[in-house]
């Protein structure tokens, strides 16, 4: 049975209304237009040792407490192709910031050239290994952050768009956890000497004993949120300790406490499930590390909290560096090294 439907006067159909709004949705999307700018961390690793599988006996694996090199020979210049790699290393910083964590990769050695000598793999690229990356990052303390995944096709060289001190490497982040949940982006190197090659029958509870090389890892992420100061139609939500708010009649001083409401911090301790409210009878601390520069220069950090009753928002208060020029003076947060965009408050 055929159904009859009249179109109604001054209706569009639903082609053209599908049409309208993808139309829209792409004139106003950041991500096609008006793409925001990544966060680089520049991630610094110790202790950077790569085991190879160069024993197939299992009872052997980590059993050896001295210090083992590979039995695998080397070829041009590399690990023999095929061979499957752990790499592990410590991490000491972000950004030049003391930090904690661990650094991981798996894979394995494929040496693909273009020019391919015996025993290499021929190719269109140039490229030395397939690998998948963890880095595991920590608070100087030891609390936990967040984590970043990736994998790559390495060394040879860096991908078009990375960063100009990056060495090579051609990792794609593939996502996050904690603070860096949700994070696209690309991971280059910048730095790498003395990395050991050991053999799997070394036991890795001696790697910081025995030693290993050092590495510089550029990452380059799109985070899924930054944090950012909310704004008011009288401005940014900064305020005095009254809560009333700092304005060109009332502006801020020089060694005051500010309190910010912003959003976008990340995970709290001891936590709150994704979307739901920050509770009124336990506060809950932002979990990353988080600066607050005024005019370029640290801020001294009172208190940092999920706001009560509210999702996704936060309440920061900070000092007024002495020294700071009267004027308007800019504010910008930072949580676990992404930054947000600076606002600017008057102060006297």
């Amino acid at each position: 049975m055929k159904h009859h439907f009249k179109r109604v006067p001054g209706a569009i159909s639903c082609r053209t209304a599908l049409a309208t709004a993808l139309c829209a949705l792409a004139c106003s999307q950041p991500g096609l237009a008006q793409v925001a700018l990544p966060i680089t961390l520049q991630v610094d690793v110790e202790n950077f040792v790569v085991y190879t599988y160069d024993v197939t006996d299992f009872s052997k694996f980590a059993t050896d407490q001295s210090k083992t090199t590979s039995s695998l020979g080397l070829q041009q210049g590399g690990l023999r192709t095929f061979t499957p790699i752990i790499g592990i290393a410590d991490i000491v910083a972000v950004n030049g910031t003391l930090a904690k964590g661990t650094w991981l990769t798996r894979g394995i050695v494929l040496n693909l050239q273009s020019s391919a000598l015996p025993g290499q793999a021929i190719a269109d690229i140039i490229r030395t290994n397939m690998t998948e990356q963890v880095f595991e990052i920590l608070q100087a303390d030891g609390t936990p952050i967040g984590t970043i995944m990736a994998s790559e096709v390495g060394f040879g060289a860096p991908p078009p768009g990375a960063p100009l001190t990056s060495l090579g490497n051609n990792k794609a982040i593939a996502g996050g956890t904690g603070a860096f949940l949700g994070a696209r982006g690309q991971v280059g190197f910048s730095q790498s000497a003395g990395i050991r090659i050991a053999s799997v029958s070394e036991d890795p509870a001696s790697r910081r004993l025995n030693g290993g090389g050092t590495s510089r890892h550029l990452i380059q992420m799109f985070p899924m949120s930054r944090p950012e100061i909310v704004s008011t139609t009288a401005g940014p939500a900064i305020f005095h300790a009254d809560f009333s708010p700092v304005t060109a009649a009332k502006p801020a001083k020089t060694g005051e406490v500010l309190i910010v409401r912003a959003t976008g911090l990340g995970p709290t301790r001891p936590g709150v499930d994704f979307g739901q409210l920050f509770p009124s009878d336990a506060l809950q601390q932002v979990n990353s590390p988080l600066p607050v520069l005024v005019n370029g220069q640290q801020a001294g950090v009172a208190n940092a909290i999920g706001w009560p009753g509210l999702v996704d928002t936060y309440r920061v208060d900070f000092r007024v560096p002495d020294g700071t020029l009267a004027g308007m003076a800019a504010i910008q947060l930072s949580a676990a090294w992404i930054t947000g965009a600076p606002v600017s408050i008057p102060v006297q």
